[in-house]
């Protein structure tokens, strides 16, 4: 192993050397080539030691530039006490072409010095596009690398989601599962983890306590788990969330009692810090929903609901408010609403993978051949009724996986007009959310430990049946 490391250590040419425990860079300047570009592909593609050797270089080259996996923790209790506030932090789902979206994404942040942002993966989605944790922490603190950007990387796990029909058969087996998961992602180095166990509210209950017991003792249950696992000097950033995404509009109410539930579980599991956001549901869905024609539909958002419940979660339990989930579809002029109304958190990700798989750029040929493979193969994606255009739009992330290598092979010039577009986007999400300059708040309220890792080792976590999760 020794030797494969030096190897992966000589693509810098001198530039970056081996000490006892980690590594030492003698020209930050090298790590912005295509040494980097090089690494990457070997964490991911590689094979055996020749991958361990690269994962663990990165994450070495990462604690030493300061691109440190990072909990955002501190920033959102500052936020509770109202020492910080009009932004809103947006949390992007990497899924195709994740290392170029990555880099444009970082591009974007060091242009705005943007620090409070989050880069997340759903339970489902680390199946369908074939990123294990281990992989996807490897890929962002590349693009890092890569551009130079030296904050904290704030990696989340999106939607570690309860399966409701493997919940009701073996209710202890997937809470296992979902445990399994993420004890496997703070391993890897993503410090947020969203805990989902929205799915077991039960809205035939005549009390909303009744209706959200299920819901609140798990999450207190999983937030005591993961207050087991954390590395010295680190705590997670939990969040929950009370009412499932594309399901009934979220109330203060079932907030309260969400909440109430959750607090007094979780003291009884012993002295633990709690949740630091609560995602809610105020009228929109995973990836929005897509008419005959393949165009989108109007999207009906309570912003007055929003507002409230995030308000009441500042105020009355010190979190850093609502988190709103499936946003990336809204239209444009939606966005600045956030901000406004001190929404902490909206997460990202279907329209990042529109404009891969639309891309004027992308190969016809390509194109072609990644719907003949969803026609044989994600088949049962296809709801009745469904126009081909409905079935392609809906079914066409499970391709992501299966065509990695090919998108990450495109010849530079079509992934470099893909990452000009997701760029152009990002810039606009992170005017419109205010994000642009946070990186001061970032510096005064993170503190991001320096860790040296093992070597990683992934396992195998069955994915959620739900793919809808992960926006």
């Amino acid at each position: 192993m020794a030797d494969v490391t030096q190897r992966a250590v000589d693509l810098y040419g001198g530039a970056v050397g081996l000490v006892p425990g980690g590594v030492t860079v003698r020209d930050p300047a090298k790590l912005r080539a295509e040494a980097t570009d090089r690494l990457v592909w070997e964490a991911v593609f590689g094979d055996g030691d020749e991958r361990e050797a690269a994962r663990w270089l990165l994450w070495e080259l990462g604690q030493v530039t300061g691109a440190r996996p990072a909990s955002i923790n501190g920033l959102y209790l500052a936020r509770g006490r109202g020492d910080v506030g009009g932004f809103t932090v947006p949390a992007m789902n990497v899924r195709a072409m994740a290392y170029d979206t990555a880099r444009a994404i970082f591009r974007t942040a060091k242009a705005g010095k943007a620090g409070a942002i989050i880069l997340e993966i759903a339970r489902s989605e680390i199946a369908y596009t074939e990123q294990r944790p281990a992989e996807y922490v490897s890929v962002l603190i590349g693009a890092a690398l890569r551009e130079g950007y030296t904050l904290p990387l704030f990696i989340q796990g999106d939607h570690c989601q309860v399966n409701h029909k493997k919940y009701q058969s073996d209710p202890e087996g997937e809470i296992g599962e979902v445990k399994k998961l993420i004890a496997e992602e703070v391993g890897a180095g993503f410090y947020n983890i969203d805990v989902d166990t929205s799915t077991l509210v039960d809205l035939s209950q005549g009390s909303l306590e009744e209706q959200q017991r299920a819901n609140y003792e798990r999450a207190a249950e999983i937030t005591a788990f993961i207050r087991e696992l954390e590395p010295e000097g680190v705590t997670v950033s939990v969040g929950a969330e009370i009412g499932e995404v594309g399901m009934k509009n979220s109330t203060v109410e079932e907030l309260h009692a969400f909440m109430e539930g959750y607090n007094e579980s979780l003291a009884s599991l012993g002295e633990h810090e709690g949740i630091s956001k609560i995602s809610v549901q105020t009228g929109t869905s995973h990836g929005g929903v897509v008419l005959p024609d393949g165009s989108m539909a109007d999207v009906k958002l309570d912003l007055q609901a929003l507002a409230a419940l995030s308000r009441v979660a500042r105020e009355e339990y010190g979190l850093a408010g609502a988190v709103q989930h499936g946003a990336s579809t809204l239209p444009p002029n939606a966005f600045g609403n956030f901000p406004r109304i001190e929404t902490a958190e909206i997460h990202l990700a279907t329209n990042f993978q529109n404009i891969v798989f639309d891309h004027p750029k992308l190969p016809a040929e390509l194109r072609e051949r990644i719907r003949t493979w969803l026609e044989e193969n994600a088949a049962g994606e296809r709801k009745s009724g469904d126009t081909n255009e409905q079935f392609y739009y809906k079914a066409r992330k499970k391709a992501i996986g299966p065509f990695k290598r090919e998108l990450w092979s495109l010849p530079e010039e079509i992934r470099g007009a893909i990452a000009a577009d997701l760029e152009r986007t990002f810039g606009f999400l992170f005017e419109q959310l205010n994000v642009n300059g946070t990186e001061d708040h970032v510096n005064r309220f993170v503190q991001a430990p320096l860790q040296h890792h093992a070597a990683l080792r992934p396992a195998l976590v069955t994915a959620a049946d739900d793919a809808e999760a992960g926006e």
